[in-house]
């Protein structure tokens, strides 16, 4: 995960929710995974072969922080993945952005570096990244009221695709992380369709070796609110 601290009124008019601040700072943060053995709670191994097409890729989410009705979460301002039928499917059930892109990542180890790439196959803009972790790294979960608690611990996304105002929430044990080093060398996947990104100053980065078990929900629709204006 890679964050920005960003102009929040800016980004207010790019976002269909209000905009969360910690500390009256706005973020986005990059987050670049890999989605492993997707499948339903219900239906077995049928279920699973269903799903199969669609169970695993990579990803990269541009998200964002916001409130919705009091309860604070996520809100994904794009996400690119490289599977042309996922990319067909999300939009009309979740209301998630999705975008068709080509992605590259090299495995990341403990003191060597890696590198990240991610194409929009529409226009060819892209993001490079690079980094690396300290070595050893220690993995644990965010410190009590950090400015990563409140960037990594949220469980609850409220998407937007056009019209599809959708919510769903996540359960899984918190982030085991540790802090990284990270360059983004290459952002015209960002400043082409986020002009203000050219102003946004990098803040942090963290890596997890991620989680065996992820639980998402279904969909919700998510009640129209009329975003409220940016303190100071």
């Amino acid at each position: 995960m890679i964050h920005f601290e960003v102009d929040a009124e800016a980004l207010q008019r790019d976002v269909p929710y209000q905009v969360d601040l910690w500390n009256d700072r706005a973020f986005v943060s990059l987050v670049a995974f890999a989605l492993r053995g997707m499948r339903p709670r219900w239906g077995g191994r049928l279920g699973a072969l269903l799903f199969q097409p669609i169970a695993s890729h990579e990803f990269l989410n541009v998200r964002t922080y916001v409130r919705h009705d009091e309860e604070a979460g996520i809100h994904f301002l794009a996400e690119w993945l490289p599977n042309r039928l996922a990319v067909l499917t999300g939009r009309p059930v979740f209301g998630l952005p999705y975008r068709y892109g080509g992605i590259t990542r090299s495995p990341i180890r403990c003191g060597d570096p890696f590198r990240g790439r991610v194409v929009d196959s529409a226009s060819g803009v892209k993001l490079e990244y690079r980094g690396q972790l300290a070595a050893p790294p220690a993995f644990l979960p965010c410190a009590a009221g950090s400015l990563d608690e409140w960037l990594m611990e949220r469980y609850t996304a409220f998407n937007s695709a056009g019209a599809r105002k959708r919510f769903f929430r996540v359960w899984h044990p918190p982030w085991s992380q540790c802090r990284a080093q990270v360059n983004a060398d290459e952002r015209s996947l960002l400043t082409t369709n986020w002009p203000w990104f050219e102003q946004a100053r990098f803040a942090a980065a963290n890596y997890s070796p991620g989680l065996a078990e992820v639980w998402m929900g279904r969909p919700h629709w998510a009640a129209p609110n009329r975003p409220l204006p940016i303190k100071g």
